[in-house]
Parts: structure tokens; C-alpha cells; sequence
């Protein structure tokens, strides 16, 4: 109850023309005048997914599991790195008003894509990754940032253009985690073939 009324008044804030630079009386907005709203829903998505509990929980779990092969913070950095870009691209689909479906079969393709060279061992984690991070304190903010926008934004709908950010917070730390794994791979045959 506290969080969302947040996230609604931080969008509010953002898009306001004195914020934006913008005249007052403007009705169409270029999507590059919204700059720092992508960087606030990037800080937004990385703090709040880095302190969520229940990623805490997992990573903790998976470091023990692999017996420190993977580092409990390497993998909290890694979905909270995909969740920033998710989310700043999903403020940048809800100003532009482009649609979702579009951005979301990208994304599965890049998954799928990723998931045939990814190491076997990981993929279950990195989907994992992508449920845990809709959790407690992630979704109340990113939901309200959504509508927020969505409300405050010229020609947008917030039933229509104010959901989907949570697709974009769970798609994004699967191809983070999965691009993780496959650079720390490559790092250590890389290691190998050199020593």
C-alpha cells in the first residue's frame, strides 16, 4: 500500500514539462525528451530487484548448490542488470506507445536463441530468474511507474499502455543470466587454452 502510491507519484514527477524541458501546452512529446524517465526506470529496476528477498534467497541457494561455481552476487548483478534494461525498454515502449507483443517474441527468439548455446546447468536457474524477480518489493513500484507513465503521458491509455513492464522485468534477467553464464564460459575455455 505504501509502494504503489510511490511509483505513482515518481512517474507523475518525471513526465512533468517543467522536469522534461518541455512548454507546458505540448501535446506531442519526441521520445528522446524522456531520457532521464528510461535512466530512473533503469535505477529503479536494478535497486529494487538487487534488494529483493527472495532473489536473495535463490542466489544463496544456487552459490551452495554449485559449490560456489556460481557467486551468489555475481548472479544477483546479472538479474538485476537485465531487469534495469527491461524495464528502461518498457518505459521506452510505453512513451512511444509501440506494442507489446512486439518486444516480447523479440525477446523469447533471443531466449531461445540463447538457451540451445547457453550450459545446460544454468538454463533452469536463469528462467527461475525471471519469476523471482517479480516479487515483493519489484512489482508494486514497476507496476505503479507503468500507470503512472501511462497516465501522465499525451495520447496513452494506462489500461492498454500501463501493464506490461512485469514482462519486461521477467524476460529480461532470462537473457542476462543466460548471457552470464555463456561469457563466463567463454572466459574460462579462454583461461584454459592460455595456461
Amino acid at each position: 500500500m505504501a509502494l504503489f502510491p510511490l511509483g505513482d507519484l515518481m512517474a507523475k514527477q518525471l513526465t512533468t514539462p517543467e522536469f522534461l524541458g518541455i512548454p507546458a501546452e505540448a501535446t506531442e512529446i519526441s521520445w528522446t525528451k524522456y531520457g532521464w524517465v528510461y535512466l530512473f526506470a533503469a535505477c529503479i529496476g536494478f535497486a529494487t530487484t538487487l534488494a529483493e528477498p527472495s532473489l536473495l534467497a535463490v542466489a544463496i541457494k544456487a552459490e551452495t548448490v554449485s559449490g560456489g561455481t556460481i557467486g551468489a552476487f555475481g548472479l544477483r548483478l546479472a538479474v538485476s542488470v537485465g531487469v534495469a534494461l527491461g524495464i528502461a525498454l518498457g518505459t521506452f515502449r510505453i512513451v512511444t506507445g509501440s506494442e507489446l507483443y512486439y518486444y516480447i517474441i523479440a525477446g523469447y527468439v533471443v531466449v531461445l536463441i540463447q538457451t540451445a548455446y547457453a550450459p545446460k546447468i544454468i538454463v533452469g536457474l536463469a528462467y527461475d530468474s525471471g519469476g523471482v524477480t517479480t516479487s515483493t518489493v519489484t512489482v508494486p513500484l514497476v507496476t505503479a511507474l507503468g500507470i503512472g507513465l501511462a497516465s501522465t503521458i499525451p495520447g496513452r491509455n494506462p489500461l492498454f499502455d500501463g501493464f506490461g513492464l512485469i514482462a519486461f522485468a521477467s524476460l529480461f534477467p532470462i537473457i542476462s543470466v543466460l548471457a552470464y553464464s555463456q561469457i563466463a564460459l567463454w572466459r574460462s575455455k579462454h583461461s584454459s587454452s592460455h595456461s
